[in-house]
C-alpha cells in the first residue's frame, strides 16, 4: 500500500494509524531522510543539500534506500510506504522491486487538500518544531513540485484503478475514519491492466 498527498496533508499521522490498525510497518522516507541527516551519515549529507532547498532527493539515494528497506523482513507480509514513488521514474523502479518479490500494490491512498491551508499548516508546524526546512518559500516550492512530478504518478496508478483519493482536511479521527473506509472499499478489487 502507498500514500501519497502533499507536504502537510497528514500523511506520516494517517500513516502511522494506518499502520496501527492494519498490522502492517509504515515506512516513510522522509523519516529515513532526516535519521541520516541527523546521524550524519554520507547518506544524510547528499540528502540535506536537497531537503533544505525543498528539492527531492534524487532518485539515485531514494531508490536504493527504498529497495534495501523493502527487503527486510518486516516488510515481508505487507508495508504501507510514505513519501514513495513521487515520481514516473520511481514508480518504474518500485513496479521492479515488488515484481521481483512477487508482490504488487493493493491500493494507493492519496490524501487531498487545499494548497492556502497546506502553508498555514506548515508554518503552524515550524513554529512549534523549529524545522529549518519549513519557511513559507520552501513550502510553496514544495507544493508546485508536488503538483509538479507527484500528480504524475497518481494519474498512472488511477489508470490501474487501486487509487483511493481521501479528503485531507478535518480532524485527525474523522479523516482516519475516512481512509479506512477508503481502503475498506478498494481492498481485493487490484488487478493490473497490462501494460501499466
Amino acid at each position: 500500500m502507498l500514500i501519497i498527498g502533499p507536504p502537510g496533508s497528514g500523511k506520516g499521522t494517517q500513516a502511522e494509524r494506518i499502520s496501527e490498525r492494519l498490522g502492517v510497518v509504515a515506512i516513510s522516507t522522509g523519516d529515513i531522510f532526516r535519521a541520516n541527516v541527523k546521524g550524519g551519515t554520507p547518506l544524510g549529507v547528499e540528502a540535506r543539500k536537497y531537503m533544505d532547498n525543498g528539492d527531492f532527493v534524487p532518485d539515485s539515494v531514494t531508490n536504493e534506500m527504498v529497495r534495501n528497506r523493502l527487503s527486510q523482513d518486516d516488510a515481508r507480509n505487507g508495508f504501507l510506504l510514505d513519501g514513495y514513488p513521487r515520481t514516473i521514474a520511481q514508480v518504474d523502479y518500485l513496479d521492479g522491486i515488488l515484481a521481483a518479490a512477487d508482490q504488487e500494490l493493493g491500493v494507493v491512498l492519496q490524501l487531498t487538500a487545499d494548497d492556502e491551508e497546506l502553508v498555514s499548516r506548515l508554518l503552524g508546524r515550524a513554529r512549534e518544531t523549529g524545522r529549518s526546512d519549513d519557511n513559507e518559500s520552501v513550502i510553496r516550492h514544495r507544493l508546485d513540485l508536488y503538483h509538479q512530478q507527484t500528480e504524475a504518478v497518481v494519474a498512472r496508478y488511477a489508470r490501474r484503478g487501486i487509487l483511493a483519493q481521501v479528503d485531507g482536511l478535518g480532524g485527525i479521527d474523522e479523516v482516519t475514519d475516512r481512509v479506512l473506509g477508503s481502503i475498506s472499499e478498494q481492498a481485493g478489487v487490484y488487478r493490473p491492466p497490462a501494460g501499466l
